[in-house]
């Protein structure tokens, strides 16, 4: 009986060609994760919720190195590279990769990065705005968010840390 030495690597892709680069891969027969959620954005006028990638710039591929040629990854579209360490890809704990799929909803997505949602009701406590009270506006990529403060002069979009914010209760 062959054993399976299969582990995940991280993939650096290309600059918003994650959904492109793992395509490519399973084309090629690559088993792919690739963490996604919902973010808010504006446009035009507009609020739309759109996928996101939950590690912007990064999938993760399933490989056995001593089977398979892993060097094939870094010449498909869409990538850069394997994440090295020295001259071999670097693993991430099997763990790892399944604590995330554990989290994964309905449709596929994890859950946002903050605990806050949007066109919730929140106070910044550090900084020259402490004590003013706004409304989230949209989630960004990491522990940014940007909030609408209510202004005598109207709605004032400001860009802060989640550190940086409390629930109002």
């Amino acid at each position: 009986m062959i054993e399976d030495d299969r582990r995940w690597y991280p993939v650096q892709t290309q600059p918003k060609r994650e959904a492109y680069a793992v395509q490519q891969l399973v084309n090629q027969g690559y088993e792919v994760f690739f963490p996604r959620r919902l973010i808010t954005v504006r446009h035009a006028r507009r609020v739309l919720e759109r996928e996101a990638s939950y590690f912007p710039g990064y999938i993760f591929v399933s490989l056995d190195l001593t089977r398979e040629p892993w060097t094939r990854v870094n010449n498909t579209f869409g990538v850069r590279s394997l994440v090295m360490v020295g001259a071999r890809p670097a693993a991430v704990p099997t763990s790892f990769i399944e604590i995330l799929r554990g989290h994964l909803d309905q449709d596929g997505r994890l859950p946002p990065l903050a605990p806050f949602q949007v066109g919730e009701r929140v106070s910044i406590v550090n900084g020259p705005l402490v004590d003013l009270v706004g409304t989230i506006d949209r989630l960004d990529s990491g522990s940014r968010v940007r909030l609408l403060l209510e202004l005598a002069s109207g709605l004032l979009p400001v860009f802060t840390e989640t550190k940086n914010l409390a629930q109002i209760r």
